[in-house]
């Protein structure tokens, strides 16, 4: 055991009472050590070390306590997962001599810190910035407190060393990969609903808007035949889909949510499909809200309407981790529809494993089926696709095959059962279910099913 491995084992409280060695101390020692043995002057060991360590011991007492040095640790508080972010340690030397002070912070491995080490000569009464970069690899809340701050000597030999706390909170949300399908989303629908004509757009509203003068792109079936007599032309009623509807994102927390679909968590890919879903409702006038569970309710955000709400969501989901645990299905439907009790559409966010859903989701599908717009969102592993469309070339793999296809065909009656049910089932591969649940929603929207 080291020196200073040694201290460290005297616990928190011991640690300013006792001197840290410096690598400069070793190396002094060791040099002194070889030119000893190379003059044969075996005499001088004990002279040299015993003047080391008289050194080391005033040095140590020269150095400035550890805290008096004050460390600010600049953070984003939110990053988003994957994306780069910056830490900044912002050094202060409030002494009267220039020190060099060394320091390690509590930073979390899943972080991906560049560093969370460094050793900086900070002027007298001055500041001294330490940069690094980070780049989360898993979502939810840091809590970061404790910062190692170690401060050498003026002769760099011995060096205080403590524990001090600088307490930081940071959030790391999830990433909303599908923003700019949301936009092109968002953008047609708006296209649409003032009246002009999109060659893929179906559909323009069931709500009256306003009458105006007939164009060639227009329906017969619009003119509005009362006013085209009054104004002597020919005048067309024109429509805009519903606004103020409910649509209420039911986020399955549970056992089934945490198996994993492209190297990440099947809970993963739905957040980002709730994400995609709540920007397009609330900015074109729906109320989009969210209701988290497994066994007990996790996240309540209330419907609401513009570029807020997808910020509220997002605060709620973040730090959900998967429950290892069946979700109580008819317990969330039954808070569900105690505080909500208007129509409204309700997507619910989970996997299509028949036993589960035979078990748990199709014996409550009546409580929610009989007065509200039921939509089953679920991810398909494509994986498992491949497996059953490769030729197999070996035994093993025709045993794969052979299972993949099994859970295809599972996976198809369970979509037929809810169907059955009166949902509507978007199984989708990852990066196209967000997307296909959004124009689900606006062809709801359009046909005024809600």
């Amino acid at each position: 055991m080291s020196v200073n491995a040694a201290v460290e084992a005297l616990g928190p409280g011991m640690a300013d009472r006792v001197p840290y060695a410096t690598r400069r101390l070793a190396v002094t020692a060791a040099a002194s050590s070889v030119l000893l043995v190379v003059l044969d002057a075996g005499w001088g060991f004990l002279a040299v070390n015993g003047a080391l360590l008289a050194a080391w011991l005033i040095d140590w007492l020269a150095a400035p306590k550890p805290e008096l040095i004050e460390i600010e640790r600049v953070i984003p508080e939110v990053v988003t997962l994957g994306a780069r972010g910056e830490i900044v340690w912002r050094v202060h030397n409030p002494t009267n001599r220039a020190l060099w002070i060394a320091f390690a912070d509590e930073l979390p491995p899943s972080l991906c810190a560049r560093t969370r080490r460094a050793r900086v000569r900070v002027p007298r009464r001055s500041y001294a910035d330490v940069r690094t970069v980070f780049r989360p690899a898993r979502r939810g809340r840091f809590a970061i407190s404790v910062i190692a701050v170690r401060v050498e000597g003026p002769l760099g030999l011995g060096a205080r060393q403590r524990s001090l706390r600088y307490p930081t909170r940071l959030r790391v949300y999830p990433p909303f990969r599908s923003r700019d399908e949301a936009e092109l989303r968002i953008n047609k629908a708006r296209i649409l609903e003032v009246g002009l004509r999109s060659a893929q757009g179906r559909g323009g509203g069931t709500e009256f808007d306003q009458l105006r003068e007939y164009s060639v792109d227009d329906e017969f079936r619009r003119i509005d035949w009362s006013a085209t007599a009054r104004a002597g032309k020919a005048i067309v009623r024109t429509y805009r889909a519903e606004r103020n509807q409910t649509v209420i994102s039911l986020l399955d927390n549970g056992r089934s949510m945490a198996g994993q679909v492209e190297g990440v968590p099947r809970v993963e890919h739905a957040m980002d499909a709730v994400m995609m879903l709540t920007a397009v409702a609330s900015r074109l006038g729906d109320r989009a809200g969210l209701v988290a569970f497994d066994r007990e309710l996790r996240a309540v955000v209330q419907p609401g309407q513009g570029r807020a709400q997808l910020g509220r969501v997002t605060e709620a989901m973040y730090d959900l981790e998967p429950r290892l645990a069946e979700s109580d299905y008819r317990g969330a439907f039954a808070q569900t529809l105690a505080r909500f009790r208007r129509r409204a559409m309700l997507v619910i966010f989970t996997d299509l494993v028949e036993q589960a859903v035979n078990e748990t989701l199709l014996p409550a599908m009546p409580m929610i089926a009989r007065h509200h717009l039921v939509v089953i969102a679920s991810v398909r592993d494509p994986e498992v696709v491949r497996w059953a469309n490769q030729p197999p070339r070996d035994a093993s793999e025709a045993y794969r095959q052979a299972a993949a296809v099994q859970a295809l065909e599972e996976r198809r009656r369970t979509t037929a059962r809810l169907r059955g049910c009166g949902a509507t089932v978007v199984d989708e591969m990852p990066g196209r279910l967000a997307p296909r649940l959004a124009d689900a929603y606006l062809k709801v929207k359009a046909t005024g099913r809600l």
